[in-house]
Formats: structure tokens, C-alpha cells, sequence
């Protein structure tokens, strides 16, 4: 029941539209200044707070990590969470995430709990810039992650 309320809550929120945010230069969305984006050598990283929660996303290739997916997925994507305010990691939420391509295509995944890593896998198999919508309960309270990941094979 709760994978469908999640299902139905991220459709719902990406019909209503992405907030008024601001583009940061590097493809991520910042809404009050806490986000931050980037490439680097380990892949794509997206850094945001929400609700005194920082959230750090990673995309990576499978491949860059000498890794293969059975499912023939072609991008892990992790994200650690941390209470702002103890600096402590938070090892405890479920959650989903949601990947709309360029073309629109959309693919939803559960992330696994990898002790306090979360993290999935996802077929990325054209250029160009995917929506990645995250929504997940931590602490019985919902937190919503929206970023754009451009990608460049």
C-alpha cells in the first residue's frame, strides 16, 4: 500500500509542474541557494537541503565502476542522507525514484537501503537532460528532491 501512495504522490507532484527555481549552471535546480551540481571524476553530483535534510545524490555509469547490471540498466544512482542540525546520517527512510527522459520516457525504482546508502539502478540510453525526482519517508515525514541530470554519453 505504500509503494502505491508513493507512486501516486511523485506522479501527482511531477504533473503540478516544477517549482519556481533557478537553473544553477551546471543542470541542477536551486530553489534557495543550498543546491549545488556537478561532474567530476566519480560522476555526477547533486547536493541539496530540504527540511533541514542534506540530501547527496551520485550518478554513476556501470561501467565507469566496472559494474553490470542482469537487467541490462546502463546508470547507478545513489543518495545519502544527513540531519542538518547533528550532522548525523540518517540509515533509516524508503523511498522511490523516478527518471523522465528526454523523450519523456519515464522508469520509477525503489532505492535499497545499503546501510544508509540508498541506491538503484536505471537505463540512461540517450543524450541529454533527464528529470530525477526523488520522494522518500524519513522519519514519517515526506521529502521531495527534484534536480535535472544532463547527460552526455
Amino acid at each position: 500500500m505504500k509503494t502505491i501512495v508513493i507512486v501516486i504522490a511523485t506522479a501527482l507532484l511531477f504533473l503540478a509542474g516544477p517549482p519556481a527555481q533557478a537553473m544553477d549552471g551546471h543542470g541542477g535546480m536551486s530553489g534557495s541557494g543550498h543546491a549545488s551540481s556537478g561532474k567530476d571524476a566519480m560522476g555526477f553530483k547533486h547536493d541539496t537541503v530540504v527540511d533541514g535534510v542534506r540530501f547527496e545524490f551520485q550518478i554513476m555509469s556501470l561501467a565507469s565502476m566496472n559494474m553490470q547490471d542482469a537487467q541490462g540498466r546502463t546508470h547507478h544512482i545513489m543518495v545519502k542522507m544527513v540531519d542538518e542540525d547533528t550532522r548525523a546520517e540518517i540509515k533509516d527512510a524508503v523511498g522511490k525514484i523516478k527518471i523522465i527522459g528526454p523523450d519523456g520516457a519515464e522508469q520509477v525504482n525503489t532505492l535499497e537501503n545499503y546501510s544508509g546508502i540508498f541506491a538503484t539502478n536505471f537505463s540512461l540510453p540517450a543524450q541529454g537532460k533527464y528529470g530525477v525526482i526523488c520522494l522518500l519517508m524519513v522519519d514519517g515525514q515526506k521529502k521531495l528532491v527534484r534536480f535535472w541530470y544532463d547527460h552526455k554519453a
